[in-house]
């Protein structure tokens, strides 16, 4: 348990190192989609939940997008998405190894690892 708890003091504080790049990378999905919100003549809610949909890249198709301005939008929405959970990903992976190295029987660490080759 001590492990999953600091994994998640250290996932926080590496966020709130990295909370611009994230902060604006969800910025960018969430004006982008306002706009393609517009261009469709969407809800301004309806066009929030497209863009983070979009951006996950799920893409229930319950909306989508008509114009080619909407859809230009939508390919940069993805992509911002996708470097968005990229650097999460990355974060979490940082916050494991970081967690891992303080609760790590080291000398177990190594023995379990010349077992595998």
């Amino acid at each position: 348990m001590d492990f999953a708890f600091s994994f998640l003091q250290i996932f926080w504080d590496i966020l709130e190192v990295a909370g611009p790049i994230v902060l604006l990378l969800v910025a960018v999905i969430v004006m982008l989609g306002q706009i393609a919100g517009r261009c469709e003549n969407w809800p301004p809610l309806e066009a929030l939940y497209w863009s983070f949909i979009t951006a996950t890249t799920v893409g229930y198709g319950d909306i989508r997008p008509t114009t080619r301005w909407s859809r230009l939008l939508a390919v940069i929405i993805a992509f911002n998405g996708l470097i968005l959970f990229g650097v999460i990903a990355s974060l979490a992976v940082m916050a494991t190894t970081e967690s891992a190295e303080l609760h790590a029987d080291l000398g177990e660490l190594k023995e379990i690892l010349k077992s595998g080759d």
